[in-house]
This record gives structure tokens, C-alpha cells and sequence, in this order.
């Protein structure tokens, strides 16, 4: 068996790409996008059929051409993967929580206007605390939500007392920080501060009992993906997912579920949590950052179709 098959029978792997053929040859359980995968998509050749109908409707309303665009990869992704599929509010509404659960809500209909069922989409926001409130609302709507942006033990509780189905904590954008901020040498796999936060995140959720699963994201190399076997998910590029098809080598269980009694429960109010946050500054300035770069590239997906629409 390849790394990446032992992986499998421990932890359930998700395919963080918008490439269908990347898909097909891993065959991942489920399947995550984000606007910036989406907006690399959107360009290559192969994916333009998806963009039609999206494209004729980008002169009367950009805004619904893109709910269009996420919804129509979100599609044929669901024929591939078995599971399910994340499809990402429009970042720019992450302090906004009214605006996500009415945008949550829109893509939920529109993917089961095409006969897909709601439990098989997970709804991406902002870990927030406008985001997290968004999602407390939609779970009890039976819109299932995906955590995202998610960096701090703090982010990860509230997101646990809302009764979010998932968290999605990035592993190797919080080893970028470190690396840049803290010791730029770089860290070995059982010291990656990625690595250290999502043991640390799921300690905490399996001492209490939460439901709420975790799924490691973003990394930057396979030691951080071995060292989270056993993890609930973990959501791995197509790079990374080569790698690992290709490693013969033994994969270690790291995480099992268990009660830790040295284990404190702690919980926020809107103003401990922002403070929590505002107190940790690798959490804050990854959050903010990340937020950016995906509002970006929701304007730069925008702008492509609007130049398509135009025949330019």
C-alpha cells in the first residue's frame, strides 16, 4: 500500500483543487474549493463549458454570475467525489453575518434547484466571529458549514460551541508566519507550529465531545500531513496527494480520541473572543490576510467574467 492508501484507512482525504482529473486519479472523499482555486479553474480551457451560462448572465448581474460559477464546479465535482463539496461565501462578507447566512442560503438553493442535496455541500465562511454566528444560524437550518480561516485554539471553540460540522484549520499558513516572524531556519515535522496547533485544536474537541470534525488544510509538505494521520480529514493539493501515492513508506496513527483530564474547558462572548484573538497576533494578521487574498480573487474572477461577457 502507498502512504496515501494507509492514510486513507485512518483518515478521511478531501481534494483541495478545482481540477476534476486530479480528483479522478486520487479519488478523495470529498472535495474543497476556495475562490482562488475556482479563479485558476475558471482559466484553464477544459472548465470554459461551466462558464456559459455564467458568462450571459455577467452583464446584468456579476454577483449572481458567480454564485452561477461556484455552484456549477461545485456540481461537477459531486459527480466525481463520493462525498461532499465546500463552496466559499464571498469573502468580503466575513464581518457581516446577515449578508453570508443570505448568501449561504442562495447556494443552497441553487444546488438544489439542480436536485443536489443539501447534505452533501458544505458551506465555507470566515472564522469570525461574524462568520461564526452566520454558521451558528445555518446549522439549525440544516445547512452544514466549513470553518474556514481558522488559526487559534480560540477560533476553533466557538466554532465548536455553534455546532459547526467542520473547522478547517491552516496548517501551513501559521508555519509561514513562524517562519517569518519566530525562527526562519524552519521547523521539523513534530515542531511545525501548523502541525502543534491542529494536535492542540483536536485534544481540546475530542476532551469535551464535540461533533464538530477537523480537517487540517493548507499544508506545505507531506510531514505535515503524516504527522495528522488520524485526524478526522485532512484536504490536500494534488501535489501533495502525488507524493504521498508515490511514498511506500509505513504510515503512523499520531491522533486517537481521548479524554484528557490536564484539559481546561473554556468559552467566549463576543467581546473575550475578539480579545482572544486581538491578543494572538499570528491568528490575527493570517485571518486578516487571508480574507484579502481571497476577496482579491473574488474581484479578479468578476473581472474575468465581465471581460467575457464582453467578447474582449
Amino acid at each position: 500500500m502507498s502512504a496515501l492508501d494507509e492514510l486513507k484507512t485512518m483518515t478521511v482525504v478531501v481534494a483541495d483543487t478545482g481540477d476534476f482529473e486530479s480528483m479522478k486519479a486520487y479519488k478523495p472523499q470529498d472535495a474543497t474549493t476556495n475562490p482562488s482555486l475556482i479563479l485558476a479553474a475558471a482559466q484553464m480551457e477544459e472548465y470554459q463549458e461551466l462558464l456559459e451560462t455564467p458568462i450571459a448572465s455577467a452583464k446584468k448581474n456579476v454577483e449572481q454570475a458567480l454564485d452561477q460559477v461556484f455552484v456549477n464546479f461545485g456540481e461537477a465535482i459531486l459527480r466525481i467525489v463520493p462525498g461532499r463539496v465546500s463552496t466559499e461565501v464571498d469573502a468580503r462578507l466575513s464581518f457581516d453575518t446577515e449578508a453570508s447566512v443570505r448568501k449561504a442560503r442562495t447556494l443552497i438553493s441553487l444546488y438544489e434547484k439542480k436536485g443536489i442535496d443539501r447534505k452533501r455541500i458544505l458551506i465555507k465562511l470566515a472564522s469570525t466571529w461574524e462568520g461564526i454566528q452566520a454558521a451558528k444560524v445555518l446549522e439549525k437550518e440544516g445547512i452544514h458549514c466549513n470553518m474556514t480561516l481558522l488559526f487559534s485554539l480560540e477560533q476553533a471553540i466557538l466554532c465548536g460551541e455553534v455546532q459547526a460540522t467542520l473547522v478547517s484549520p491552516f496548517v501551513g499558513r501559521i508555519l509561514d508566519w513562524y517562519k517569518k516572524n519566530v525562527q526562519t531556519e524552519g521547523y521539523s515535522a513534530e515542531e511545525d507550529p501548523g502541525v502543534l496547533s491542529v494536535k492542540q485544536i483536536y485534544a481540546y474537541y475530542k476532551h469535551v465531545g464535540y461533533s464538530t470534525e477537523i480537517m487540517g488544510a493548507s499544508f506545505r509538505n507531506k510531514e505535515e500531513i503524516l504527522q495528522l494521520a488520524g485526524c478526522d480529514l485532512l484536504t490536500i493539493s494534488p501535489k501533495l496527494l502525488g507524493e504521498l501515492e508515490q511514498d511506500s513508506g509505513p504510515v503512523i496513527r499520531k491522533l486517537e480520541p481521548k479524554k484528557d483530564p490536564s484539559i481546561q474547558e473554556r468559552s467566549f462572548d463576543e467581546a473575550s473572543f475578539r480579545f482572544a484573538l486581538n491578543d494572538d497576533p499570528m491568528a490575527t494578521e493570517k485571518l486578516a490576510e487571508g480574507i484579502r487574498k481571497f476577496s482579491a480573487d473574488i474581484v479578479s474572477l468578476e473581472q474575468y467574467l465581465l471581460k467575457k461577457a464582453k467578447g474582449l
